[in-house]
């Protein structure tokens, strides 16, 4: 995504899918969670997340935590539990609103393995049980239902605003090697 960014689980509007293993969505989940490119932008969000009284390499380290622990669970151990595809099937069609609304949408609506239309159960309840159990890790005076309620909004903005992008990063590809392309 943005041509940095690891993007291992969207398929593009006209693009073909393959049946979704079970194997696969782990291996998807791995690579979201530890690819080299991973660590620069946990590492944004970490310097965004101040939390007085904690280092900069315990943020670092929970939010490598969060970010792990909200991947596997909303991209492999929920879908492969509940029959979900937690693949992004992006829509590349209509205006910019619409298409931003749909890309919002699917934090809380699904393909199911068949391809019927689902509840987005994995996406909200995988990073439910992800904020619930980060409280194993953060300190007791983050340990509070209001903490936890954040933590998981937290994870579902970012989820859906990478929707957002994996909407609009085909479009600005091609207008980059467009415009590349150029005398």
């Amino acid at each position: 995504m943005f041509g940095v960014l690891p993007n291992y689980t969207t398929v593009e509007e006209g693009g073909t899918t393959s049946r979704l293993t079970t194997k696969a969505t782990f291996q998807m989940a791995s690579l979201s969670s530890f690819d080299p490119y991973v660590f620069p932008f946990v590492g944004a969000v970490t310097f965004l997340n101040h939390a007085p009284g904690q280092t900069y390499s315990r943020r670092y380290a929970t939010s490598m935590a969060d970010n792990s622990i909200g991947n596997f669970l909303t991209t492999a151990i929920m879908p492969m539990t509940l029959g979900q595809d937690p693949r992004y099937f992006a829509s590349g069609k209509g205006s910019l609103p619409r298409r931003l609304a749909y890309a919002a949408s699917r934090s809380v609506i699904t393909r199911g393995r068949s391809g019927q239309r689902q509840f987005n159960v994995s996406e909200l309840g995988g990073n439910a049980i992800a904020a619930t159990v980060s409280n194993l890790y953060y300190t007791p005076s983050q340990r509070t239902v209001s903490g936890t309620l954040t933590r998981w909004g937290m994870q579902v903005m970012w989820d859906t605003l990478s929707n957002e992008m994996k909407e609009v990063w085909p479009d600005i590809r091609a207008k980059l090697h467009r415009h590349s392309a150029l005398p």
